[in-house]
């Protein structure tokens, strides 16, 4: 995830909540279903902006949010991109296993181009792909939690750890690298308050995994509903009202039937639609702001938690490099 501060719940059910989830998942003999690594793309920012003054600062809000919501260092080493040098290392010699027509020809390019009205193209947007290659398979990922939008990205993945394998073969491994297949995350991806496009801080229409009930509610009060229901007695459409996609979310399936029922007959008025939500929103993230003050009020342990993540990538990272240096005969001596 690249560091943009604190978090709003957008990333969470968009991808936090799922990286959790995987994080914790068990097998039937209670071992874990996988080891998980959380990456903070703190090179990945650069390619839509050089100003790194606050780079760090939000690292370090992100990583807070992350803790809060149920990160686990003991079990997922966290760690800063631009720490482990292994990172652009690996990105030098994946960049010489690929074409930049092949990754010209990259949907989800094409569609930030178009989306942030980019008049030209940077080289490190264009190879942005091949760093994430390098980021997966330095750790030797094969599973890789991601929304449709992403999947080219894994695919170019997987044709850069061919590509190297069918060109260096490791003397006791074999292929260095595994071909990560993509798991589609299931999650719900939250328009934003104003209704017109995903939740952003630089639109203003986002709710913060760090705010408290009465800013929850204040946040939610403009948010858009139905313009058919104007008036408490009016019948609304739940289907086309933003607050009713976000109880979707947050209510519970008795609550959901209750408020579809309400809406549709005009016995429920938007004001109180809207005040129910905000609470079952405060009351998920109830838990995270009480985990989030503990890790405020102790900001040496949060540097702790990230630089100990950062040393066992580190080794980790340092360990596949050796294999690939090996396997290239890259510093090789000679009997």
């Amino acid at each position: 995830m690249r560091p943009t501060g604190m978090l709003h719940l957008g990333h969470y059910t968009g991808a936090l909540e799922n990286w959790i989830t995987q994080q914790n998942l068990l097998l039937p003999d209670g071992s874990r279903a996988y080891q998980t690594c959380f990456l903070i793309a703190d090179y990945h920012s650069l390619t839509t902006s050089l100003d790194t003054s606050g780079l760090y600062g939000h690292s370090i809000d992100m990583l807070t949010d992350w803790l809060a919501a149920g990160v686990d260092p003991e079990k997922s080493p966290v760690f800063r991109q631009s720490q482990v040098k292994e990172h652009a290392e690996l990105f030098l010699i994946f960049s010489m296993l690929i074409t930049t027509a092949r990754l010209e020809r990259n949907p989800t390019l094409k569609e930030q181009v178009r989306d942030l009205n980019m008049d030209s193209l940077v080289y490190g947007h264009l190879g942005y792909p091949v760093l994430q290659a390098a980021d997966i398979l330095l750790y030797k990922g094969d599973v890789v939690p991601v929304g449709e939008d992403q999947i080219p990205h894994v695919e170019i993945t997987r044709e850069i750890a061919r590509k190297f394998n069918s060109h260096y073969q490791h003397p006791q491994l074999g292929d260095v690298f595994p071909e990560p297949e993509p798991k589609i995350t299931k999650f719900a991806r939250l328009v934003g308050l104003d209704g017109k496009a995903k939740m952003s801080k630089s639109l203003g229409n986002t709710i913060l995994l760090s705010d408290g009930p009465d800013e929850v509610m204040k946040k939610m009060r403009p948010a858009v509903t139905d313009t058919q229901k104007v008036r408490r007695n009016d019948p609304g459409r739940p289907e086309v009202c933003l607050v009713y996609s976000y109880h979707q979310k947050f209510s519970s399936i008795e609550q959901l039937s209750t408020i579809e029922e309400g809406c549709r007959s005009g016995a429920l008025g938007c004001v109180d639609c809207k005040k129910m939500c905000a609470a079952n929103i405060s009351s998920e993230l109830a838990p995270i702001l009480e985990k989030r003050r503990y890790y405020e009020e102790r900001p040496d342990l949060v540097k702790a938690i990230l630089h100990e993540g950062e040393q066992k990538a580190r080794t980790i990272a340092g360990e596949t490099m050796r294999e690939v240096r090996e396997a290239m005969k890259i510093g090789e001596v000679s009997a």
